[in-house]
């Protein structure tokens, strides 16, 4: 089952039982340029004149703290990831891990950011994905390549099912035999993957869609069939649509009406019965994505 609220991620996340997410996946925004507005509110449980329903049928007030603007600089995106990662830490199960998909500009801050959260010992992996499509530059080495940083609830106990990794090619199978060959290797922290295709099959026309690949990967070796998936930016509903196929239960959550739209359209045609979405007047779903 499937649960997609329409809302800012802090309204929902202080909603969720603390442990009761087995994984999070986030590809955050950032580094748009534009000067960003929010409200800022809290969540009180109120069962008689709450206006938001959260987990297990739970009613919430919404009590407004106050407008803040910010210039999507690196300085103001921690300052507006920070209590999202936070809870992202109250939420996982103590096998559960957290994947922060980012780019060059701001991966670095970002791991300081998760160190003090999560602690250095539940840094695992920084994971490079890598492509070669697009522009090249004539200025500078041509940038490539996406991190996304693994991090664990507990170092001593999480999540990691080898043998449920993809196989790879080798480069030169003729050294390795034809078993080994025919077997492939296991991937390393680096993913080469192209990006989704304008014209494949699994383009929605969201500009910042990730591919089904990277996550059908990172959500088979970090989480089973039932667990309880999460992504608190979205977008075009990639990590829901991958759970959905592989079994586990997710939660997405995206402020944006376009997002909503993209996935009501993505996840209405692959499992319309087995999705929930909050608040009942989510934007309909458009008949053709743009």
């Amino acid at each position: 089952m499937g649960q997609i609220y329409w809302a800012d991620s802090l309204e929902i996340l202080p909603t969720l039982p603390e442990e009761s997410i087995d994984l999070i996946y986030i590809d955050p925004p950032f580094n748009t340029g534009r000067t960003q507005q929010y409200t800022q509110t809290q969540m009180v449980h109120d069962e008689e004149t709450g206006d938001r329903t959260g987990f297990q049928g739970k009613r919430y007030r919404t009590v407004r703290v106050g407008t803040r603007s910010f210039a999507d600089s690196f300085d103001d995106f921690l300052a507006f990831l920070e209590p999202r990662l936070e809870e992202a830490h109250r939420l996982l199960s103590p096998t559960g891990s957290l994947f922060v998909h980012l780019d060059y500009r701001e991966v670095h801050y970002c791991k300081v950011l998760l160190d003090m959260i999560f602690g250095r010992d539940s840094f695992k992996n920084e994971i490079i994905w890598a492509y070669d499509f697009g522009a090249r530059s004539k200025s500078r080495w041509s940038s490539k390549h996406d991190n996304i940083l693994w991090y664990v609830k507990n170092p001593k106990t999480y999540t990691f099912n080898f043998d449920e990794m993809d196989r790879i090619p080798y480069m030169a199978p003729g050294l390795v035999g034809p078993k080994k060959a025919a077997r492939g290797k296991t991937p390393t922290s680096v993913w080469w993957h192209t990006i989704v295709p304008t014209n494949g099959k699994e383009r929605t026309g969201y500009p910042t869609q990730k591919p089904m690949g990277i996550l059908r990967r990172i959500l088979k070796v970090h989480s089973n069939p039932n667990d309880v998936v999460l992504d608190f930016f979205a977008g075009s509903g990639t990590t829901g649509a991958v759970a959905a196929e592989l079994g586990r239960e997710f939660i997405l959550i995206d402020q944006s009406p376009a997002a909503i739209q993209v996935i009501r359209n993505r996840l209405d045609s692959t499992s319309p019965t087995c999705v929930n979405f909050s608040p009942s007047d989510l934007p309909e779903p458009e008949t053709e994505t743009k």
